[in-house]
């Protein structure tokens, strides 16, 4: 246990959230990550991490499953002592338009997105009370706001975390906890490599897509500079939401 600053990512091993972790590995923070199944990618984003001179360290469970929860955030506070800031990024899709989405679907996606926050954050939150500091950022998205067709499962769950961060943003004000959104736009990830960037492109201001790093420095703002932010939701979309 050090007096670094110590930083837990979910789905912290590729795209959005390996970024963000790389981001305050870089501000100086010890990074712990969740991740949910590619273990090659964890090992590899945890060699970068302490590269840059990141105690970090890997916690594989799933976020949907509220003991592994538990036992996982149990884990990172018994080798770290002290959360100082919380990404709830993990996230997955099962797109269909509605009117044939099983609830199998429609559960996984709720249940991981927004319940998973949930789970992740009820630990988190007791450790940051009892410290009076903290920082939370949720990673919603645009489609939490606008909506998209064949998207009412992670339409639902990114809205959902809005209204988490709002509520929760009025009740831990006075413990000097913060907590915020980021809603993404259209990312380079996994999650959209396989759509025609050109043509969502042309609906953007800034004519392109965004990059994960486009996130993760948002995310480094609010958790180490935005001292007097808490209860906003942050569009990092290229203007496509203004």
């Amino acid at each position: 246990m050090g007096d670094k600053q110590v930083a837990v990512v979910t789905g912290g091993s590729r795209g959005i959230g390996k970024a963000c972790a790389k981001e305050l590995a870089k501000a100086g923070f010890d990074v712990a990550i969740v991740y949910a199944g590619n273990d090659a990618a964890a090992s590899q984003t945890i060699e970068e991490l302490k590269a840059m001179g990141s105690d970090a360290s890997a916690y594989k469970f799933s976020i949907a499953e509220e003991e592994a929860v538990n036992d996982g955030i149990a884990k990172i506070i018994e080798k770290y002592g002290r959360i100082d800031v919380l990404i709830n990024n993990a996230g997955i899709t099962r797109d269909g338009l509605f009117v044939r989405m099983n609830s199998e679907d429609w559960k996984a996606v709720i249940n991981t997105n927004l319940t998973g926050a949930y789970y992740v954050s009820k630990p988190v939150v007791k450790l940051m009370m009892k410290q009076r500091s903290g920082s939370i950022i949720n990673i919603s998205s645009i489609v939490g706001i606008l909506g998209n067709a064949g998207q009412a499962n992670y339409s639902a769950a990114k809205a959902g975390l809005i209204g988490f961060t709002k509520s929760l943003a009025k009740e831990l004000g006075a413990r000097n906890i913060r907590v915020n959104a980021i809603a993404p736009g259209f990312i380079q990830t996994d999650m959209t490599k396989d759509l025609d960037t050109e043509k969502m492109s042309e609906h953007i201001p800034l004519k392109r897509l965004g990059e994960a790093e486009d996130i993760a420095v948002t995310a480094k703002f609010l958790a180490v500079d935005g001292k007097y932010i808490t209860g906003q939701v942050i569009g990092v979309d290229g203007g496509l939401v203004f």
